[in-house]
């Protein structure tokens, strides 16, 4: 099944940021785009926005000025919605409310041609459910592009129950030609990466609950150690904590209130407070006195650098820990065992999801320290650490100075189960493999969706087979 081919006429209804985004795309791949909001003026502020982004493209010489011309002349503005029944495909991008959704495509179907295809760039409702009210469901296909759909490369295709393959084989082999990276889905609450994604927000917040550390700590970890773009509290105060929040919501309450989605408490409360991220000033950071997400550092009291460690087994996805020390004249001992490194006094281990004290008592370590997930041991600029309750100081100071001494900022969690990043990336590979088991998607697909949708460093079922999956 090929694409729509560039002479076919592409409607966008609904010109905010989102629908103004995608009638570029769908421009800058050649098609002629109608575009229509309902909002008087609305469609030519879209069209005014691009402009100047697309003249900042042109200035920072991303594209050249007849490039940015033939862009903008293929994007007509009309102003009744029955002037869009030219269109093969038709793109709705408006408010998120399923009866407005309906009525628009009711309307739309009525004066479109019988093999019109519609879609919907909804993120939450449900496609089956939206298709419901319509005369041929078997038209619609979700088409959820992620903001910027300039930039980001993620399309979800989403098939509801009465979407018929071809449609969404042409509408995944048009996003295909418009350079994105599209999915498959099947029409389940939060598609692939709202569902997946959850983990990220949810069990930063529960570090946080638990006190493992503070807000500005926790994101350093994410970035510095897992990778991410960006740490949880800082996206979400950008993201705007009461959309957020209401996400979270929609996918607990349609999972049939699965603790696994359980809404945070903390969020709720500065939901409730107005301190809603950066746009209201004032979130996880309070924006309007400077705050940031650079932790306060710990600056090691009189570094001693160990002369050498004994390492008892394979270390596993922490081997690089060994390559660094050596560069550092630290004399590296191998000896069989289970994956440990012993340093001093200190028994130094890869979290392994249970409290540090209990793993302690278990194996009867006098001086045990946990350290965290990296997601490249090599390169990554902080490592975190935390102590089982019966750990001598001396020992805790043994594993910060062997860490800072191969260059890593070093950041202490208290004793929580899974630690930040461990505990992050493992729930969403058990999220992501759920997600699979339920034949919502492909498996290669999950890690295309949280790379290419939401930047994550890796894909969590990737991941998972770094870690090794048991």
């Amino acid at each position: 099944m090929s694409g729509l081919d560039k002479n076919s006429v592409v409607a966008v209804i609904g010109a905010g940021t989102m629908g103004a985004g995608i009638a570029q795309v769908a421009a800058t791949a050649g098609h002629p785009v109608l575009l229509f909001d309902a909002q008087d003026g609305a469609a030519k502020a879209g069209i005014s926005k691009l402009d100047k982004g697309l003249q900042g493209l042109l200035e920072r010489r991303k594209i050249s000025a007849e490039t940015k011309k033939d862009i903008l002349e293929r994007i007509q503005v009309v102003d009744k919605l029955e002037d869009i029944s030219p269109a093969e495909l038709v793109i709705e991008a408006i408010v998120e409310d399923l009866g407005i959704k309906q009525a628009v495509f009711k309307t739309v179907q009525a004066f479109c041609a019988e093999k019109t295809i519609l879609a919907s760039n909804t993120s939450s409702i449900s496609i089956t459910e939206i298709g419901a009210a319509l005369e041929k469901p078997e038209n619609l296909v979700g088409m959820h592009f992620f903001n910027p759909a300039q930039i980001l490369k993620l399309v979800e295709v989403v098939s509801g129950l009465a979407t018929t393959k071809s449609v969404a084989e042409r509408v995944y082999q048009t996003a295909g030609n418009w350079g994105k990276k599209p999915v498959f889905a099947k029409s389940t609450p939060g598609f692939i990466v709202n569902r997946v994604a959850r983990p990220f927000y949810a069990e930063s917040l529960r570090l946080l609950q638990e006190g493992a550390a503070d807000v500005s700590t926790l994101d350093a970890i994410m970035r510095e150690s897992g990778g991410f773009r960006m740490g949880p509290f800082e996206l979400m105060d950008l993201i705007g904590l009461d959309v957020n929040f209401a996400v979270t919501n929609t996918v607990f309450s349609s999972y049939f209130s699965d603790p696994r989605f359980s809404p945070s408490l903390i969020q709720q409360e500065l939901v409730a407070a107005g301190r809603l991220g950066r746009k209201s000033g004032q979130g996880f950071y309070d924006y309007q006195n400077g705050e940031n997400a650079k932790p306060v550092e710990v600056v090691p009291d009189q570094l001693k650098i160990p002369a050498e460690i004994t390492v008892f087994g394979d270390l596993g996805v922490a081997e690089p820990l060994l390559e660094l020390a050596k560069n550092k004249e630290i004399k590296v001992n191998r000896q069989a065992g289970e994956g440990v490194i012993q340093l001093g006094d200190c028994t130094l281990v890869l979290s392994n999801g249970l409290f540090a004290t209990v793993h302690a008592q278990r194996e009867k370590i006098k001086n045990l320290v946990f350290f965290d997930l990296a997601l490249d041991y090599a390169s990554c600029q902080r490592i975190a650490i935390c102590a089982a309750d019966q750990t001598s100081d001396s020992a805790i100071k043994q594993a910060r100075d062997f860490f800072s001494a191969i260059g890593k900022q070093v950041s202490m969690l208290d004793d929580i189960p899974g630690m930040a990043v461990m505990r992050t990336v493992c729930m969403l590979a058990n999220e992501a493999a759920d997600t699979v088991n339920q034949q919502v998607c492909q498996a290669e697909d999950i890690d295309i969706a949280m790379q290419a949708g939401v930047n994550y460093p890796c894909g969590p079922l990737q991941w998972a087979d770094q870690l090794t999956v048991d």
